[in-house]
């Protein structure tokens, strides 16, 4: 261990002699009282470290999910923040795309693009996009097998972002294969 260690654990211990005194001083002869208020404080520890690891399962719950109706129509309730995300399987495996009416293409990010088994290092980023965020380098793609509800697609051309991107987008090369319906707070997609 190096000094910058050693001076962390000494700044550590101090905190902790200076803490463990005021307890002792505030609560002399009140043992159970004490207790009581380290337990309370224990469970608050645990549930904000059990909140803060749980976040991604419980953020996918709180997005509202995609419905295939009958004559499969697929219903896609509005987000909170007003856009509309599908979960679609792409070979195999599920990605959570934005629906983007003002995206020409199918745009992946670099991190999407790994899930899927796609090497963005190894990628020719030979074309460009024009974003909210610049300019940005892109590469082509193909997905062999794209599944949305009961459809599915062979082939579709998909582009890798060479940018910083949130979230995948599903844009209106993908989009346009199907009839879009915009109804209050919820999105229909129709073949």
């Amino acid at each position: 261990m190096d000094g910058d260690v050693w001076a962390r654990l000494a700044y550590l211990g101090l905190l902790l002699a200076a803490l463990g005194g005021w307890v002792l001083v505030e609560y002399r002869g009140r043992l159970g009282v004490a207790m009581r208020a380290a337990a309370a404080w224990g469970m608050i520890f645990v549930g904000a470290v059990a909140g803060y690891g749980l976040w991604q399962d419980i953020r996918t719950d709180i997005l509202p999910r995609q419905s295939v109706a009958e004559g499969g129509e697929i219903r896609v309730p509005r987000a909170e923040d007003g856009h509309y995300y599908l979960m679609v399987e792409v070979n195999g495996t599920t990605v959570q795309f934005m629906a983007d009416t003002g995206a020409s293409n199918v745009v992946l990010s670099t991190e999407d693009a790994r899930r899927l088994g796609i090497d963005p290092a190894s990628l020719l980023y030979m074309g460009e996009a024009r974003t909210a965020n610049g300019t940005v380098r892109t590469a082509r793609v193909t997905l062999p097998e794209v599944t949305l509800g009961p459809y599915q697609d062979a082939d579709l051309t998909a582009w890798v972002n060479e940018g910083e991107m949130d979230i995948s987008l599903l844009g209106m090369d993908y989009l346009g294969r199907y009839r879009i319906e915009m109804a209050g707070n919820e999105m229909v997609l129709r073949r």
